[in-house]
């Protein structure tokens, strides 16, 4: 029986301390064969040179020793494919995508996606953070995941924090309509405790493990780019019609988080970074899919921020009331944007449509 294909693409920018454990976990995976297209967005760290003394061996690589399973070297020298290379897939392939200049997540992704889209063996492309890492049976789990008879959007499976293994990142993710916060479904919940949640509640899957479908490529299109960083993933669900979200249980993935923007975590509050663009995305997005409820989102803006602030921390409510009303980030935020990475996302005005 032939191996099912499923494509990956993997987002990267300044990774060069976390994709090998990445790549060498997938290429762990069995039963299925992966085209796993690596974009870069620019790196102004090591991540392609590592890359590529990785894949041609010259380089050896050690697995971190914080993973929550053992990952194995692959056998080396490895080819990394160029764009232009659609050669045929007899067994894992990867290709690596150098953008030159950081066009933000979503046009990564936009970038990988039409790459893998030209091979029409493949039907469905996993969305992948380069801060994760996989178990050996995630990615056939994703391959062979039986579908609706009309197809489906997008699939989720668990993300797991990899600093504690049995402590759930996300399943699925849910909107509030009157603010655009999003809430993560069995957030801190135990893994092993946990059931599978009923994905007829998911509004949008996390975009740092999320299966799309061609079905849902072709009638959607590609990710709106102008959010630059948060909430693309959101808003792409909202272009699915009829087509269900679903979900995986044996797509399982450990996720890192946070690594390069300063996300939240358990422990840790989100980077002015993070900060600036999530709630300028989530503004963005409300504007663009329920501009009625701009008043509330607004209004519930002026109160976390209000929070923020009561809790010692004024410049970050500062910066989150400057992405909420789309105004300039601070000069901290900005600075940590290349020429060309802020042009992309500062250039492009939010459209209503």
């Amino acid at each position: 029986m032939t191996a099912p294909f499923l494509g990956v693409v993997i987002v990267a920018y300044n990774s060069a301390d976390v994709i090998l454990d990445c790549l060498e976990s997938l290429l762990g995976s069995s039963g299925v064969r992966l085209c796993v297209a690596i974009v870069d967005n620019a790196s102004t760290d090591t991540t392609v040179a590592d890359l590529r003394g990785w894949a041609s061996g010259r380089a050896g690589y050690v697995a971190s020793v914080d993973l929550p399973f053992k990952v194995l070297p692959s056998a080396k020298p490895l080819t990394l494919h160029d764009e232009a290379d659609l050669s045929d897939i007899s067994g894992h392939r990867l290709t690596l995508i150098e953008t030159g200049s950081n066009g933000g997540f979503a046009a990564g992704v936009n970038r990988g996606l039409a790459f893998l889209a030209k091979q029409p063996e493949i039907d469905r492309f996993w969305i992948l953070n380069p801060d994760s890492v996989v178990p050996p049976e995630t990615a056939l789990a994703f391959a062979t995941e039986p579908a609706p008879v009309e197809g489906f959007a997008l699939m989720g499976g668990r993300v797991l924090y990899l600093d504690t293994p049995d402590v759930i990142q996300i399943d699925g993710g849910t909107i509030d309509r009157r603010s655009g916060v999003t809430h993560n479904v069995h957030l801190f919940a135990s893994h092993s405790a946990t059931r599978p949640p009923d994905p007829t509640i998911f509004n949008f899957i996390t975009g740092a493990s999320m299966v799309a479908s061609r079905t849902f490529l072709e009638a959607a299109g590609p990710m709106q780019e102008d959010y630059f960083l948060y909430y693309e993933e959101v808003d792409w669900a909202q272009r699915r019609g009829n087509l269900p979200l679903i979900y995986c249980e044996m797509g399982v993935v450990f996720h890192r988080t946070g690594t390069a923007i300063g996300s939240p975590t358990k422990d840790r509050p989100a980077s002015t970074f993070s900060l600036y663009f999530k709630h300028r995305g989530r503004m963005r997005f409300v504007r663009r899919h329920f501009p009625r409820n701009l008043p509330l989102a607004y209004a519930w803006s002026f109160a976390k921020a209000g929070q923020i602030l009561l809790k010692g921390y004024p410049f970050e409510a500062w910066t989150m009331l400057l992405g909420s009303l789309g105004a300039p980030p601070p000069a901290s935020v900005r600075k940590r944007l290349s020429a060309d990475a802020a042009a992309s996302a500062f250039g492009r005005p939010a459209s209503g449509s």
